[in-house]
């Protein structure tokens, strides 16, 4: 004969081996709720907070770096003093950094 004739191999032996797979998928989800997943839900509860806290006369940094005074507060907009008789409005979740007292005049 010129060909051989071909044989199936013997099955493999199962056991913990057949686990692996599903440790290593396991420990990945694991790795990326710690690596990606908390910290998102630990910097998002830290804005819910800022966002809750502020209070009109706050000094804060907006959405495209527009740096203002806060002179009126809604439940869904916030005003900000960007000049001197400028105002602006916007979203209350743009604010992004609530800035120490005194940090406009330091600017200006």
């Amino acid at each position: 004969m010129l060909i051989s004739p071909a044989y199936a191999q013997a099955a493999a032996a199962t056991g913990l081996g057949s686990f692996e797979p599903l440790l290593m998928i396991g420990l990945m989800f694991v790795v990326m709720y710690f690596v990606l997943i908390r910290p998102q839900m630990k910097r998002g509860k830290e804005h819910k907070q800022l966002l809750e806290g502020l209070q009109k006369g706050d000094e804060v940094v907006a959405l495209g770096g527009v740096v203002g005074k806060i002179t009126e507060l809604s439940d869904q907009y916030v005003t900000l003093e960007i000049a001197a008789n400028t105002q602006i409005v916007v979203q209350r979740p743009a604010v992004q950094v609530l800035l120490p007292k005194g940090t406009l005049k330091s600017i200006k």
